[in-house]
């Protein structure tokens, strides 16, 4: 295997992870609020949206040992919150002590949304780097694929299968740090904390990228002091604002928590809906994959253009089903479609799109302002989510009101969102610089 991909698909397993913790817990749901006797809002706040709020934490602050301590050091870290998530919510003995430990977990999926897609952004060649970089959504996609599918091996393992869910989550976390550690450092991160340039152009080298293609060293110790909220950086703030903000409001972190409860909702069985979060799984990982292809080659600006139009369609009818009562698998139809959607636009371009507006200095700061954003709105979401479900009669209104925020992204990427495909990352903040 070529080292640059060898090195990139050990960062990316990351994403694995956090895709895998993200949406192990949709198979426990209705098992934790019936056990432990819980509140909508309280199943909302402490049992679904605990990970999500200690996620919102980790984005918001791993910035700082991602440039301190460095990429690799940081990945290394994420992998130890992981295991100890899982082994604390498999053995947990009550709903705050569940919490706790799926916020654990939580600050290790916000982390990751920083230190993987900055460390790939940064040893990967301008022309690869979209699709290495999307190689961290791809694990995502699978890892939720495979939460999905041991969640539907596991429904009637054991006395207790929930535990059995969410712990046997150890076993990757285990391998992950484990190859982490054999990562090299980033040479970028290398040149602005050490200004060693023979070492970031000898891991270069080792990478099998030519070094001056992709950086002008001259600029590497210049602005290191400087704040990310400042007159000049306001363009790619807002961009990884929006990007962040749409991302979440297609309702894609809601659909993942409570893919059975919505089945369910839709008339499915519970083993049938369980089965069919299986069938959303694989469809995410198909159109990952094409988004995979893509990327570098139609750039980030189309690919969001093509899945805008996919939310717009496939969230109308899924509203339209809902409240038109259409029965047979008409919604489980219609969500597979805002998958696929999803997976060919946001989800592809997301944290790629983000690692590559700001500039070397700023970008794990400007990473974790992107991350944050999007985690405070799915914490938020998911939260509300029950409620929403129960509130209304028919869940048809929630999913048109999904349909009308991409609406609204669509206009973003018409009007305002640039390409930055093929463009080396130092030409490409000054580019964007106002």
């Amino acid at each position: 295997m070529n080292q640059l991909y060898r090195i990139a698909i050990i960062a990316a397993l990351a994403g694995f992870l956090f895709g895998f913790d993200t949406v192990v817990i949709s198979g426990a749901d209705q098992q934790l609020q019936a056990l432990w006797g819980t509140s909508d809002l309280f199943h909302g706040t402490y049992i679904m949206a605990m990970a999500l709020w200690g996620t919102v934490i980790g984005a918001l602050f791993a910035g700082f040992p991602t440039d301190k301590f460095g990429r690799k050091n940081t990945l290394i870290g994420i992998g130890v919150l992981y295991f100890i998530s899982a082994l604390g919510s498999g053995l947990a003995t009550g709903p705050y002590l569940f919490s706790f430990f799926r916020f654990i977990g939580g600050l290790g999926v916000g982390a990751s949304t920083i230190a993987a897609p900055t460390y790939i952004a940064e040893v990967s060649p301008a022309d690869q780097r979209g699709r290495l970089v999307a190689l961290y959504q791809f694990n995502l996609v699978f890892g939720i694929l495979i939460a999905f599918l041991s969640n539907f091996l596991l429904k009637d393992f054991g006395a207790s299968p929930w535990r059995w869910m969410v712990g046997i989550e150890v076993v990757p976390a285990l391998f992950y740090t484990l190859g982490v550690m054999t990562l090299p450092k980033s040479p970028r991160w290398v040149l602005l904390k050490t200004g060693n340039i023979d070492e970031a152009k000898a891991i270069f080298q080792r990478l099998g990228i030519a070094a001056d293609d992709e950086m002008n060293t001259s600029e590497k110790t210049s602005g290191i002091a400087e704040k990310l909220f400042q007159k000049k950086y306001r363009f790619p703030l807002l961009l990884a604002f929006l990007v962040a903000f749409f991302n979440q409001l297609s309702g894609i972190n809601a659909f993942l928590y409570y893919a059975p409860r919505i089945f369910e909702a839709a008339g499915l069985g519970e083993s049938a809906a369980l089965l069919s979060s299986v069938g959303i799984g694989a469809t995410n990982l198909v159109f990952t994959f094409a988004g995979l292809y893509l990327i570098d080659r139609l750039g980030r600006k189309t690919l969001l253009h093509i899945g805008s139009y996919g939310y717009i369609i496939s969230l109308s009818l899924v509203g339209i089903a809902f409240l038109q009562n259409w029965e047979g698998g008409f919604v489980p139809l219609f969500l597979f479609m805002f998958i696929a959607a999803h997976a060919i636009g946001q989800g592809a371009i997301i944290w790629v799109f983000i690692s590559e507006i700001f500039p070397d200095h700023l970008r794990a700061q400007g990473q974790a302002f992107g991350s944050s954003v999007h985690w405070v709105l799915a914490a938020l979401i998911t939260l509300f989510m029950p409620a929403a479900l129960s509130a209304f009669e028919n869940p048809g209104l929630v999913f048109l009101f999904f349909a009308f925020m991409m609406v609204l992204q669509l206009i973003f990427v018409l009007f305002m969102m640039p390409e930055t495909k093929g463009i080396p990352l130092e030409k490409l903040s000054k580019q964007l610089e106002r």
